[in-house]
């Protein structure tokens, strides 16, 4: 008796279809190629997921249309968080990274790892309860996709804990700060950039919340069956406020031309090619010393 709204889950996907055109056109103008596809592929997943809904408009015994909903929906969030974790290694970048805690790769390898065991999770969740021809399959689909989406949370708790300990550091150590970006980081847009990843991440923690406890109680309970506007609220209103955040704040711009310098995989470079120059140089003491002069 489930029948999804047209218009609204027309609406819904008409948005994140604009929001894509967005993420393209400055993905592509600043070649931020990482936040772009993760960004994309999330958006991708939104549309094909409520033009699924559609389709089961249409003929509510559609099952492929329902199962194609249900588990490109639940996965495409973990590509936003993929573009939210990306910022945050540039972030510490430009603020200093003598700073923060860790390094700026291991932020990016600990929560990009976090994100794919969260994929991997509800995709393969998704997966079995799509062939699922008993009842015991089908809930066991459901409780790896509801164990997908509870790390998942667990992974973004773990990020706040990670972002708010970097804020106190650079409240505390103000004298630390990278001096080279701190014209960009006292602006107003970049400011602003900070606070839309925070709305962002809160926006997809809440989505999950609700998601975990919507499946919760199986595919035929009531708050998954019955309660449209509430999934409409909570699920799609979420991902729409978090999409327009990493849309609209997009951070090439907010980085004010700094985004691809801030990358902490050139930098690794950089030294590593100044490292060797040292030691190659150190067998000649007089290479050495006009090395020294030259720098």
């Amino acid at each position: 008796m489930y029948i999804p709204n047209l218009p609204g889950n027309a609406v819904v996907a008409a948005i994140f279809a604009i929001f894509i055109v967005g993420q393209l056109f400055l993905g592509i103008k600043h070649k931020t190629w990482g936040y772009m596809i993760a960004a994309i592929l999330g958006l991708l997943l939104e549309v094909v997921g409520y033009i699924s809904r559609i389709l089961i408009h249409n003929n509510p015994f559609n099952g492929d249309a329902f199962l194609m909903g249900l588990v490109t929906l639940t996965i495409a969030p973990a590509f936003l968080t993929a573009s939210i974790y990306l910022c945050l290694s540039r972030i510490v970048i430009v603020y200093g990274e003598d700073i923060s805690l860790f390094k700026p790769r291991t932020y990016t390898i600990v929560f990009c790892t976090c994100d794919i065991i969260s994929l991997v999770l509800q995709a393969l969740g998704g997966g079995i309860a799509s062939s699922a021809d008993t009842k015991k399959s089908s809930d066991l689909g459901k409780n790896i996709m509801l164990a997908g989406l509870l790390f998942q949370v667990a992974s973004l708790a773990l990020f706040a804990v990670a972002c708010a300990d970097f804020c106190f550091r650079v409240i505390k150590h103000k004298a630390n700060r990278n001096p080279r970006y701190t014209k960009i980081t006292s602006t107003t847009l970049f400011k602003a950039f900070l606070v839309g990843l925070l709305i962002a991440s809160i926006t997809i923690v809440i989505r999950s919340i609700y998601r975990c406890v919507e499946l919760w109680g199986g595919f035929n309970s009531e708050l998954f069956t019955g309660h449209e506007a509430t999934f409409m609220i909570l699920e799609g209103g979420m991902i729409i406020i978090a999409t327009f955040c990493l849309t609209a704040l997009h951070p090439a711009i907010c980085f004010q031309g700094v985004w691809h310098e801030a990358n902490f995989g050139f930098r690794t470079k950089k030294v590593n090619a100044t490292k060797h120059s040292l030691l190659s140089d150190e067998e000649n003491p007089t290479e050495l010393t006009q090395f020294q002069v030259r720098r």
